[in-house]
């Protein structure tokens, strides 16, 4: 079984991705640097949190080797769904959740990562996004991503701010959906090694900055509305307020 863990950028999915692989590592997953390393997956798979970019047939069938050969494990992405994940799914070898967040923290918290690297003098994939339009442009990609997923079966739909919220709640649906059980010892572990307020206001980590609504006080009544033009409908069948 690969588990797949997707996510809109900048919504936590470095979080949820490292909870998932923790967690199933107490059923015996494998850790998912070493399948790298061992299946030459290094084209594949990032170095950090092993993502594998686009779900292509290439892609998914390389990291299917390792699956053949008995091996469970966790893997990323931030990409939407293909015809080769959805026959993966129906093959019994992916299982996969989504995480989103309101796409306006998300877009102001890419362009706020992209430019601090910038300024560093080490850019990184969101530097590119230098201006209100070129970051509202990339989220609008991700929106659709999210409506993308939304309408798979079979893949557990999770939001930033409940998982923030209501982190316990959120835990106990996912367990169900990993199959997991949540009396074991090692189990409760790692879920209370995961908890928000374990990171929360350190640099580099999902919790830095990342206060629910901080778009209200960084954008302009003109932006905010420019925001609501474009993902007003969307924001609502997120469960957002406009």
């Amino acid at each position: 079984m690969i588990y797949l863990s997707v996510g809109m950028p900048r919504a936590g999915s470095g979080w949820h991705y490292n909870l998932i692989h923790d967690l199933m590592q107490t059923a015996g997953c494998v850790e998912a640097q070493s399948i790298r390393e061992k299946y030459g997956l290094q084209k594949i798979l990032t170095e950090v949190n092993c993502n594998i970019g686009v779900l292509s047939a290439r892609r998914l069938g390389m990291t299917a080797l390792p699956a053949l050969m008995g091996n469970s494990f966790v893997i990323k992405a931030h990409a939407g769904p293909t015809l080769t994940s959805r026959l993966f799914q129906r093959l019994s070898m992916l299982r996969i959740t989504y995480i989103y967040r309101d796409p306006r923290d998300a877009m102001l918290s890419a362009f706020d990562y992209g430019q601090r690297a910038l300024q560093k003098g080490r850019p990184n994939a969101f530097s590119h996004l230098t201006d209100f339009d070129k970051s509202l442009t990339f989220i609008v990609d991700y929106v659709r991503i999210w409506e993308r997923w939304t309408r798979e079966k079979n893949v557990l739909i999770a939001r930033y701010e409940d998982l923030l919220m209501n982190y316990d709640g959120e835990v106990t649906r996912l367990l169900g959906f990993l199959k997991l059980d949540g009396s074991r010892a090692e189990v409760r572990k790692v879920i209370d090694s995961f908890r928000p307020e374990k990171g929360e206001g350190q640099q580099g980590l999902h919790f830095f900055k990342g206060r629910i609504g901080r778009f209200r006080d960084s954008y302009s009544a003109g932006q905010q509305s420019r925001l609501k033009q474009e993902m007003g409908a969307y924001l609502q069948r997120m469960g957002y307020e406009v």
